[in-house]
């Protein structure tokens, strides 16, 4: 990033330099300061939907998402508080309760960063009601499965056929609650002319909405796949 201009900041009381234009999430990254994250991914535009690397600043009483919130000059920002540990577990909580997300009967049971997540913030009940929603499950391509029923719209999927694949089968229909992954013009996945059959989605999806029937998720998920692909790119 030569030629790019850098800003001073403090991080959990930590100076920290970072370049002008990057996020707090990119800042603290190369730092070695962690922040939660679910719905970014490295090598894929950022979306800031989960609010699970929501972060504060000193002199605001609002929260701030690290992964599309600029770094600035003198900043104060802070990761990891009560109250922080607080609204992270929430929102956890309100993820798993969106849909039927019960790990015992799920395909990516001990491979699922939402159930790791649920862990680490000690998540083992749900103080609100869970929302039983019964999506079809389309199953008509030849070895990708979509589950909407397992989806937290993250929209991974979306991004990396789009930006990585480059061919954006993958889309979202409606607003709020109904909110659904749709292929193409919401037709079935086996009908779709677009789609490459390449894989991505599967490998970037972080629960178990998208995966390659009769392999192990193991063995399909790589969420380092976006970011290896631009790496080659630039050789």
């Amino acid at each position: 990033m030569s030629g790019v201009g850098t800003v001073k900041l403090k991080i959990n009381g930590v100076e920290v330099t970072a370049y002008e234009g990057e996020t707090i999430l990119d800042a603290a990254k190369r730092a070695g300061i962690r922040i939660p994250t679910l719905c970014y991914l490295e090598g894929l535009s950022s979306y800031g939907s989960c609010r699970l690397c929501i972060v504060e600043i000193k002199g605001s009483p609002r929260l701030f998402p690290a992964c599309t919130t600029p770094v600035s000059n003198g900043m104060e920002v802070i990761t990891d508080s009560e109250r922080l540990r607080k609204y992270r577990k929430m929102t956890i909580e309100l993820l798993l309760s969106e849909k039927p997300h019960v790990c015992a009967v799920c395909v990516a049971n001990g491979n699922c960063e939402l159930q790791d997540l649920a862990r680490e913030f000690g998540v083992d009940h749900l103080r609100v009601e869970r929302e039983w929603t019964r999506q079809k499950i389309d199953l008509t391509h030849d070895f990708l499965v979509i589950d909407n029923n397992r989806c937290i719209l993250c929209t991974r999927c979306v991004r990396v056929c789009d930006e990585i694949e480059g061919v954006h089968v993958l889309d979202i229909k409606a607003r709020g609650k109904d909110s659904q992954i749709i292929i193409d013009m919401d037709d079935d996945w086996g009908s779709s002319k677009s789609c490459t059959s390449c894989r991505k989605c599967a490998r970037v999806c972080p629960v178990g909405a998208i995966y390659v029937r009769d392999k192990p998720i193991s063995e399909t998920k790589d969420k380092n796949i976006a970011q290896f692909i631009i790496s080659r790119r630039r050789r």
